[in-house]
């Protein structure tokens, strides 16, 4: 067996280092795994930076590159949300944990609602869109270089730091619209582009209730807190 590809710290700790002198190491976090809304909301409650993990195709990346620093996950891959339904109105009603697969190939997504279906396959790889969810999707973060780094300065990952993307080598690729003079990252999601198109809505549920939001309003403007 070959053993040049072999890494000689075996044991997975950090043997390299970022230039800022950051660790190649992962934070610590805690894990909880709900089994009902009702324990999400109350897991996710607790102090300090807590989120919820589904596919995580965003989430983990984000925490390996130390641009989210979560003290605890809350697993809500066990919840009663993978259904796709019918409603008598016509409309649709999609789980928040229904995959961009399923959600794509689904008959009648496809037969009610194609432009959704073609929005979905036309992001991602198909190993990415089988482990995404659509409320992951939704909520996703910018794909913003100057975000994701982690030493650029960015309003939206350390507030009042600046915007180094406004004068950075990458203008051409960020917003032209709906930008503001403290972030100009452009939403990554090619599904919300056919959400806000089919008018879709989405229903937030939280310890005091829910509550439902045109899909257009949903995602707010950058402004002077993005």
């Amino acid at each position: 067996m070959p053993l040049r590809c072999l890494q000689e710290h075996s044991l997975g700790r950090a043997v390299c280092a970022f230039e800022d002198g950051r660790s190649c190491l992962m934070r610590t976090f805690d894990y909880a795994r709900a089994a009902s809304p009702a324990q999400a909301f109350s897991t996710a409650s607790g102090e300090g930076q807590r989120f919820y993990l589904a596919g995580g195709t965003t989430l983990l990346d984000l925490v390996k590159l130390d641009v989210m620093q979560p003290q605890q996950l809350v697993d809500i891959n066990h919840l009663a949300l993978k259904q796709v339904e019918s409603l008598p109105d016509g409309r649709l009603r999609i789980g928040a944990l229904v995959s961009n697969t399923d959600l794509a190939r689904h008959p009648l997504v496809q037969q009610r609602y194609p432009v959704l279906s073609e929005a979905i396959l036309a992001g991602a790889s198909t190993q990415l869109r089988n482990k995404a969810t659509t409320a992951g999707n939704v909520m996703q973060r910018v794909r913003c270089p100057y975000f994701r780094d982690g030493i650029s300065a960015c309003n939206k990952r350390q507030p009042g730091s600046g915007c180094a993307a406004i004068g950075g080598m990458n203008r051409s690729v960020h917003a032209v619209l709906g930008t503001s003079d403290h972030c100009i990252a452009t939403h990554p999601s090619d599904m919300c582009v056919g959400m806000a198109a089919i008018g879709g809505q989405v229903t937030v549920q939280g310890a005091n209730g829910s509550r439902d939001i045109p899909f257009a309003d949903f995602h707010l403007l950058p402004g002077d807190t993005p």
